[in-house]
């Protein structure tokens, strides 16, 4: 009896051997001055075309966006986004369109940028979309993860405010509730929640649309530096901060519970902010730390301790800045489960994870159904009050982009008959309704147009 009864020493988890690779030299992009602004954000945007990271630029802000293919030593002079007049704090692309991408910065400005297919032959100084609202530096931007068009940016001035980006407008604006500097803030999966982490030394989930409190925990790390939270699975909060000797912790909430953690670990004594990339996917966290060599990872699972250490990958330059590629971009042929773009100083280098397996065919227990491009509702009507999960797609046969990307289209008319009949749909006023008809009317025109130059080419 004693013998069966023996228990395992090694949990046993298929993302046991995960290892990280950094890729060849020639497979990096090289040359690029990465920004030297002391801000605690990612500093760089990756989806399956183009990958974003922030620069030195002087006098204003800029970043620069490269297709992902053009890898090597990039040209001085390559053209870059530079339309801010003061530096760039945090970028972000739209997960529903990969040419979209957004920007945050120290002008108090966020600016919304279309991307052409093949990257930049000019710098870009125009956006599609310039929203003011903040009165502070804007250091944190998150796009809906579900709703087309809706962008939340979080800046210095305490207040966090939700766009419709379409529209150009402020819908949201939630500016009671932090009474000090944000230090992060993230949807959850359907977009139905707001998790934010403040200097207050509180997290509060708040409901985004209402603007309010629905649960707070106060001092879910000891430590008075920076705490970054995230939402992970089942509508847990996975937090990192420091206690108050300086150690930096993970530590796992049931937001329902939130009185003592499910689970606390001390890490170790560096300085630097942890900055956490969930997958849904895997159930793993990824843990790469401002001005660290290493990336951490953990399995989060429904069993104590929850949170399950699974390894490290550590080289030798520290990064400055982290990009966290979106599962469709990955390549599952070869069991990558998640890819990172480190910066240093000069250069960009991706890292990839892969699970070691013998086979090439599809792994299906690696790849569940993921989140794909297609948005499940539109702006306003989430900001209505609808809800949806996530569409996901199959990853069996690689992304592959069945539908077009979901045009980005700015109702410029909208925005002058929205300030002015603020409560009112704007759909209903005059100026849209005869809009509506010049547009037709001139269809019409060019369909009958096209009709007669076809007419008299056959004549010919």
């Amino acid at each position: 009896m004693e013998f069966t009864m023996s228990r395992k020493v090694v949990r046993t988890s298929k993302f046991r051997h995960v290892f990280g690779q950094a890729v060849k030299a020639d497979q990096c992009y090289d040359d690029i001055r990465i920004s030297t602004m002391t801000w605690d954000s990612n500093f760089c945007s990756v989806n399956p075309k183009f990958v974003s990271m922030i620069v030195d630029a002087s006098g204003g802000g800029a970043f620069m966006v490269l297709p992902l293919n053009k890898t090597g030593r990039i040209d001085m002079s390559y053209p870059t986004v530079c339309g801010h007049t003061g530096p760039v704090l945090d970028i972000e692309f739209c997960p529903h369109n990969d040419n979209i991408i957004a920007s945050g910065s120290e002008d108090c400005s966020v600016m919304i940028w279309e991307i052409p297919d093949g990257g930049l032959t000019s710098p870009l100084t125009e956006p599609v979309v310039k929203l003011e609202g903040h009165c502070k530096r804007v250091g944190i931007l998150s796009w809906h993860p579900t709703a087309h068009n809706v962008l939340l940016s979080a800046g210095s001035d305490n207040v966090i405010i939700l766009w419709n980006v379409a529209r150009g407008e402020e819908v949201v604006r939630i500016d009671s509730i932090h009474p000090d500097l944000i230090y992060s803030a993230c949807w959850n999966r359907d977009g139905s929640r707001i998790l934010t982490s403040c200097k207050d030394k509180k997290l509060r989930v708040l409901d985004p649309r209402k603007g309010t409190v629905l649960f707070e925990k106060d001092k879910p790390h000891e430590g008075s530096r920076p705490v970054r939270a995230v939402f992970v699975s089942g509508g847990q909060i996975l937090s990192t901060g420091f206690s108050r000797m300086s150690e930096r912790q993970v530590a796992l909430w049931d937001p329902n519970n939130f009185g003592e953690p499910l689970t606390l670990q001390e890490l170790d004594t560096s300085s630097g902010v942890l900055l956490p990339f969930f997958d849904p996917d895997t159930g793993i966290i990824y843990l790469c730390g401002k001005g660290d060599s290493s990336i951490r990872y953990f399995e989060v699972t429904d069993e104590a301790p929850y949170v399950h250490y699974l390894s490290m990958f550590s080289s030798k330059e520290s990064q400055k800045g982290m990009g966290y590629m979106p599962k469709r971009g990955l390549e599952v042929n070869k069991c990558e489960i998640a890819r990172f773009y480190k910066l240093h100083e000069r250069k960009c280098e991706p890292i990839v994870m892969t699970v070691p397996r013998k086979s090439d065919l599809f792994q299906e227990d690696l790849y569940p159904d993921t989140i794909g491009p297609e948005p499940s509702v539109d702006a306003d009507e989430w900001f209505n009050g609808k809800e949806a999960p996530p569409v996901l797609i199959s990853l069996k046969d690689g992304f592959v982009a069945t539908t077009k990307t979901k045009e980005f289209k700015v109702h410029k008319s909208l925005l002058k008959t929205t300030t002015a009949s603020a409560g009112s749909q704007p759909d209903d006023s005059g100026e849209v309704q005869s809009l509506r008809k010049e547009v037709k009317d001139l269809k019409a025109a060019l369909e009958e147009l096209t009709k007669r130059v076809k007419e008299l080419e056959t004549k010919n």
